[in-house]
């Protein structure tokens, strides 16, 4: 056997090198690799498909905005005590549509069935006493308005919430509840004021306190009627709510009632989900490392990678005299 010449030496001692230095080149260049695929989520990716479905119900929201809602029998005000209770629903909505109907001596439909709160509650705020020139209190136009906003579709998958001091002055409240409930449509009337009835505030020009009369000079009082507002809510299946110590527990109303309603789907759709495999790769580079560490720099490691590098070159060598032969 041939004794090795220096650049034979230097040759296997370069392919030795390499065996020693590979495991922590591989890892060097897996590590950024994976970690960078592992949070991303994308590394030896499996597909997968799933059906997503969202459910709603639909609530509207009937806003009694007229004078009579500036008494202060509920502080600040009947109005805008009823405004803050009814953000504070919000808060408890989760993908429901919600929609505004005010309504004084008529109504109609100030924000539509929507997803989007924010708009909502710029619609609420955009709202008060004078937003409906016709004063006084059409209990049948303000539930015919808001039934109209379910857009026709059956109510059990929706309800209307109706907050008034429930004096309505014109049309019939009664019939308008029967056709509600015809169609399917729940209604909870939430009143506000006291049954002993509260003075209508208006604003005076000397900055004093000045209060609504009527044609023969006599203060008004609007006093809560409570017989209508339980007659609407017992006809179509709802329930009737009395605002007491400043709150109108609409969270109360929802948890009970309106939660329990049936949730019709929005939609349904396929969407496509990804599973990370990045442990594969991470173990691998891990066992390299080991072997890596085992190795080291130890003259029996030199040697045996020496050897293994002979070793292959020697049955190489065979093979080839073998297909000279």
């Amino acid at each position: 056997m041939a004794a090795p010449t220096p650049s034979t030496l230097r040759a296997s001692s370069n392919q030795a090198d390499y065996l020693l230095v590979a495991p922590r080149a591989f890892l060097g260049a897996a590590e950024p690799l994976v970690r960078r695929r592992a949070d991303q989520g994308l590394a030896a990716r499996a597909v997968a498909f799933e059906e997503i479905a969202a459910e709603f119900v639909d609530l509207v929201i009937g806003l009694d905005v007229s004078r009579s809602m500036l008494a202060v029998d509920v502080k600040p005000n009947r109005l805008e005590r009823a405004k803050l209770a009814i953000l504070d629903l919000l808060n408890l909505l989760e993908g429901d549509r919600v929609a505004l109907v005010p309504f004084a001596g008529t109504a109609f439909l100030q924000c539509p069935l929507t997803l989007d709160y924010d708009a909502f509650a710029q619609s609420l705020a955009a709202v008060g006493v004078g937003t409906i020139p016709r004063g006084g209190t059409a209990l049948e136009r303000a539930i015919d308005t808001g039934v109209a906003a379910f857009e026709g579709r059956q109510g059990k998958h929706g309800a209307m919430i109706l907050i008034t001091d429930g004096e309505s002055h014109e049309g019939d409240a009664a019939a308008a509840a029967e056709r509600a409930a015809d169609a399917g449509i729940r209604i909870f009337t939430v009143g506000m004021g006291t049954a002993d009835g509260e003075l209508i505030p208006l604003g005076d020009e000397g900055g004093g306190h000045a209060f609504l009369k009527d044609r023969e000079g006599n203060v008004v009082k609007s006093r809560l009627d409570e017989n209508t507002l339980a007659d609407i809510a017992e006809k179509t299946g709802g329930a009737f709510v009395r605002a007491q110590g400043g709150t109108l527990d609409l969270e109360t109303l929802f948890e009970n009632e309106l939660a329990a309603l049936d949730r019709r789907e929005l939609e349904s759709a396929i969407e496509r989900r990804y599973e990370a495999r990045f442990q594969v790769p991470l173990v691998l580079a891990l066992l390299l490392l080991a072997v890596e560490s085992l190795i080291g720099d130890r003259p029996w490691a030199w040697r045996w990678g020496r050897a293994v590098l002979g070793r292959s070159r020697s049955m190489t060598s065979k093979r080839g005299t073998a297909r000279a032969a």
